[in-house]
């Protein structure tokens, strides 16, 4: 099993040193979604919630939230991302009477660091933007399988989730 990066030899919490680290193209997408029920999704695709566009919102706060993840997670360095998209797919089944919006982000770098975290928190803050933006009228929406999708880049290469 390989040791945590995160904790020196003195098991201290640190940053990882990736100075000695090539710059390469990374990119990660991780996805998530928000489950709710039809009549706030069709609020969402009506465009008439109370706070607006609630899609446009939201991809904007994913975007700030990929931007922003070094100041919220506190041993992730800063990087300088050259792509973040963030979309959404919206699902209704009227047989099961669910509904849920999908979030897939993308981010992308050129430097010695991947941008998992990044695009994890791209997914989060753009569901969570939702939540803010339909509370008033579904309190008991819930968040649920954010994950990684695949990364690539780097010295470990590339993952895809089974």
């Amino acid at each position: 099993m390989q040791n945590l990066t995160h904790f020196d030899a003195q098991g201290q919490a640190h940053m990882v040193d990736v100075a000695s680290k090539p710059a390469t193209h990374r990119i990660a997408m991780a996805s998530g979604r928000i489950d709710m029920l039809p009549t706030t999704l069709a609020l969402i695709e009506s465009g008439n919630a109370k706070k607006g566009d609630v899609l446009g919102i939201a991809r904007i706060a994913g975007i700030q939230g990929a931007k922003r993840t070094s100041d919220l997670i506190p041993l992730c360095h800063p990087i300088a991302l050259t792509r973040v998209a963030v979309e959404f797919t919206v699902v209704s089944t009227t047989a099961t009477r669910a509904a849920h919006v999908q979030c897939r982000a993308t981010a992308e770098t050129v430097g010695p660091t991947g941008v998992e975290m990044e695009a994890l928190n791209a997914v989060q803050v753009a569901l969570l933007t939702i939540y803010d933006m339909c509370k008033a009228v579904d309190r008991g929406m819930t968040i649920n399988d954010v994950k990684l999708l695949e990364k690539h880049g780097g010295k470990s290469g590339s993952f895809v989730a089974a």
